[in-house]
């Protein structure tokens, strides 16, 4: 029986166009073609080998099991991965990469002789329509194609290949420093073939590209590997065409293994982009500042009363949900879901992200742009009207609206920001009215969503329950570190949220408001919250504490340093979508924050 490898035994790389997940084994069980939200050419990670997928490693006997590399990594600043496996006959390499493009997206694997002789097997079973549909596959001269529908995948190498089981095979050997190259590439099968690739070409192209976009970054910490690794992991997320930015390359990787907590994030949201953008922005990235706030500007368009929190990454604003009822799961974790439903709801909390996002890159010195500002204008103008309805918040829960805590914090940020910028001198505005407004929220929050009884805010007014996004309060301003409610809500989110090893929940999944979410099941420690609860503590003077919390967090990383949205306690392994920006943005923050305060190690 076919079982997909942990969710930490995947390794990244993408060309900014979109991504494949690569297996400790040297097996791509996901791949998008040509973009993130296309649907997969190989998607045995969500399914079985039936689903897709292109194994290279050492050949074993018809029954064996594929072996895991011995060792893994990144050529340095790259996303270039390199796989080694030491067998009796010698040991081999292999370099897989997606080199950045203009044209047809290409995933490129060269396999190096380091050691004597190794018998080597690419297995190759392409699958379209996330795994439904079986191409017709045959040769082009010297090239192997398979069509379906509008897609082709052509295949050149200059080993033999051929065709059994519907699968595409390559046997061979290879000696001390000898290469072989297998390319894959993508174009709509009612064009003309592409041409003929350059791998050792494209390889150098790569290799120097990340070493040039790694040059840029401003952070020179103790952490400097965890952020530059966090960075390119980013920059790989970015759809370069447009400058929208996936929260993940895949879906419905389970936050409950086995459980139906099964989501597409294959989506711009508003706020997984704007703290995106605050991260780039502090480590010196201000070209991709710039490329997103052009994208928001047009997602937007002249429509901001009309806000979705997420939209597709060139923009588009229909993102239905549907259930791809072929495939297994993950782990037997259904339903597969491609689309989100999530689209479509209320939340208010993003006005906040969105102005804060905007009004660092104004204080960043980046480029001045009118319609940016107006834009912000608008935007306020709507949550004058709209700040206190209920709504799905932060976690976009599917159960019944509420006024949510941190909701409500972030419309003060959106007022906030935008009094700033007015008080600038950049952009008119009705001043003194929104300073009001900033009050009437502020008092609002403090009378309706705070326990003063536990000494605590509290997830939703009325509620007693608490919420990991209550750390955001001393972080986004609305309150000072070393007020006595912040430091008793860190303390009750500390006591009540956290997990045996420490880490945070979201939210209580059981209990008095087990249902806010609407779903059933259960879910890992969420990784932002965490190092959320990090920034907090130094903030708070409890340095040594934020910094012992840090570093047990970057210890969840993999072999490679990524991190998936969250992390399940019981059975030690990282969960959900996966690597997840959501994830790799804090990350970058509290190392930020950690180093400002000196709080690091020797």
């Amino acid at each position: 029986m076919y079982v997909a490898g942990r969710i930490e035994d995947y390794a990244l790389i993408g060309d900014m166009q979109t991504a494949a997940l690569v297996c400790r084994d040297g097996t791509v069980d996901w791949l998008c073609l040509p973009r993130f939200d296309s649907p997969a050419v190989f998607a045995g990670l969500l399914g079985t080998e039936e689903n897709g997928f292109w194994r290279m490693g050492p050949a074993t006997s018809p029954e064996g099991q594929p072996q895991p590399a011995d060792r893994r990594r990144y050529r340095g600043d790259s996303l270039v991965l390199e796989s080694e496996w030491d067998t009796p006959r010698g040991t081999v390499r292999v370099i897989d990469f997606m080199p950045p493009r203009d044209g047809a997206p290409q995933l490129i694997r060269v396999v190096e002789g380091v050691s004597g002789r190794v018998p080597m097997r690419s297995a190759l079973r392409m699958r379209f329509a996330y795994g439904w549909v079986v191409p017709w596959v045959h040769k082009v001269g010297t090239r192997t194609v398979a069509v379906a529908g509008p897609d082709s995948v052509w295949l050149d190498t200059d080993a033999e290949t051929y065709g059994k089981d519907l699968t595409t095979y390559s046997d061979f050997t290879v000696s001390p420093g000898e290469r072989i190259a297998f390319t894959l590439s993508w174009q709509p099968s009612h064009h003309q073939e592409p041409g003929l690739p350059d791998p050792e070409g494209s390889l150098e192209a790569t290799e120097e590209f990340w070493r040039e976009w790694v040059e840029h970054c401003t952070y020179h910490g103790p952490y400097r590997d965890a952020v530059v690794r966090s960075l390119i992991t980013l920059k790989a997320l970015t759809y370069a065409p447009t400058g929208g930015i996936v929260a993940a390359p895949t879906t419905s990787l389970p936050e409950d293994i086995g459980g139906s907590r099964n989501w597409d994030y294959r989506f711009t949201w508003l706020r997984d982009a704007a703290i995106t953008l605050s991260s780039l922005l502090r480590t010196g990235y201000r070209e991709e500042a710039r490329a997103w706030r052009e994208w928001l500007l047009r997602a937007v368009a002249g429509d901001p009363e009309n806000l979705q929190i997420m939209y597709g990454i060139a923009g588009e604003r229909e993102l239905g949900e549907n259930e791809l009822t072929w495939l297994t799961g993950y782990e037997n974790s259904r339903p597969v879901r491609v689309g989100n439903g999530a689209a479509g709801q209320l939340q208010l909390d993003v006005y906040g992200e969105v102005t804060e996002a905007l009004h660092l890159a104004h204080n960043t010195g980046l480029a001045r742009n009118d319609y940016a500002s107006l834009l912000q204008l608008k935007l306020i103008q709507w949550v004058e009207k709209h700040w206190d309805e209920p709504d799905e918040g932060i976690w976009e829960v599917r159960g019944p609206r509420r006024h949510f805590v941190h909701s409500k914090v972030m419309t003060w940020v959106a007022v906030d920001r935008t009094i700033k910028l007015i008080e600038s001198g950049d952009v008119d505005g009705p001043l003194e009215r929104w300073k009001e407004l900033r009050e009437t929220i502020h008092r609002d929050v403090c009378e309706k969503g705070y326990d003063p009884q536990r000494n605590t805010f509290t997830q939703s007014y009325g509620s007693k329950e608490l919420d990991a996004s209550l750390l955001l309060i001393p972080q986004m301003g609305f309150l000072p570190p070393d007020d006595k409610r912040v430091i008793g809500t860190i303390e009750a989110i500390q006591r009540e949220l956290g997990t045996e090893d420490g880490f945070i929940l979201r939210y209580p999944t059981s209990g008095e408001d087990a249902g806010v979410d609407g779903l059933e099941g259960d879910e890992g420690a969420f990784l932002a919250c965490s190092f959320w609860l990090a920034d907090d503590l130094a903030m708070i003077g409890r340095v040594e504490e934020a910094r012992k919390l840090f570093e047990r967090l970057l210890a969840l990383r993999n072999d490679l340093g990524l991190l998936a949205e969250e992390w399940d306690s019981k059975r030690q392994r990282q969960v959900g979508n996966f690597p997840q920006a959501f994830s790799h943005v804090p990350l970058i923050d509290t190392a930020l924050r950690l180093t400002a305060s000196g709080a690091y190690g020797a």
